[in-house]
């Protein structure tokens, strides 16, 4: 068990004074058996109304409500986590599921809905393609494919960190290649799907210290992910920027079926002028004591 301190700041600053319309907020972590939030504190300026309310994927959800005119928004978030995930997980996957193509139970295809959809990708003729290429025989091991998909993805696809708001079309990455950390895992998601596993989108932040082993690209702001779902295993991550496999160095916050339902801040402002606006974010995840903030 390691103790992560989080500390994450967005500021956004605006030409003149404008009004701020709700905001939805997915900041504070997801507990599970492999991290257990310790404190956790959330500080917004100007101060808000917050009504809190959770999803249909389980992720606690602040709606933010102003009053007044503002020409600066500043919200911080931060604690101490316990955090157990392995560095170099085993995946317990079941008999059933170690080679793929397999078939999901019936249940699990009802539970998975929209999360195991592929057709939207099978129709695309150049990611499916781009995706079967990584199955080298059939059958072929599942873990084996989702990793090589990964590395893939990985050596592949330059990182860019990106601001802007969106999420690239799988089709825009690889013609690209180049994408943000959002836009590589919405590309693993829609090629695992495309091969006919389930796979959501998370987000969250990224361990960059010393006890981490393999790489941190991405460390220092918000950070996306993929998972999929594999019998026995259950959901396992997939980090597309880096090129890893397992949470040893994630922090999930929130997961869904796009990554615009899992944006860790969306909102708008009101202005009846045209005005500039810029945005800044920084995060810093280390281990600490686990002193109580």
């Amino acid at each position: 068990m390691t103790c992560i301190s989080v500390k994450h700041r967005t500021t956004y600053r605006y030409g003149a004074p404008v009004g701020l319309a709700p905001h939805r907020l997915m900041l504070r972590p997801r507990e599970d058996r492999d991290l257990r939030i310790v404190s956790w504190n959330l500080r917004i300026v100007p101060t808000p109304t917050l009504d809190w309310s959770d999803d249909v994927f389980g992720n606690l959800i602040a709606t933010a409500s102003f009053d007044g005119m503002t020409d600066e928004l500043v919200i911080e978030a931060g604690g101490v986590l316990e955090h157990a995930a392995a560095a170099w997980p085993v995946f317990p996957i079941a008999a059933s599921a170690i080679l793929h193509p397999f078939r999901y139970s019936d249940d699990e295809l009802t539970d998975l809905g929209r999360l195991v959809d592929g057709a939207p990708w099978q129709e695309d003729g150049q990611l499916n393609a781009w995706a079967r290429a990584f199955v080298r025989s059939a059958p072929t091991d599942t873990l084996a494919l989702l990793k090589d998909l990964c590395a893939g993805i990985a050596s592949g696809i330059r990182y860019e960190a990106r601001d802007d708001e969106g999420t690239q079309t799988p089709r825009e990455t690889l013609n690209r290649r180049i994408g943000s950390c959002r836009d590589l895992a919405t590309l693993f998601a829609a090629a695992a799907r495309s091969l006919g596993m389930g796979a959501r989108l998370a987000s969250g932040y990224l361990r960059n210290d010393a006890e981490v082993e393999g790489g941190s690209v991405g460390a220092g702001t918000t950070h996306a992910w993929a998972e999929v779902y594999i019998p026995g295993a259950g959901w396992i991550a997939f980090d597309a920027t880096n090129g890893s496999v397992g949470r040893g160095n994630l922090i999930t916050v929130a997961v869904g079926r796009k990554m615009e339902l899992i944006a860790p801040i969306s909102g708008k402002f009101v202005s009846p002028d045209s005005i500039a606006s810029s945005m800044s974010v920084d995060v810093s995840v280390s281990v600490t004591d686990g002193m109580r903030d």
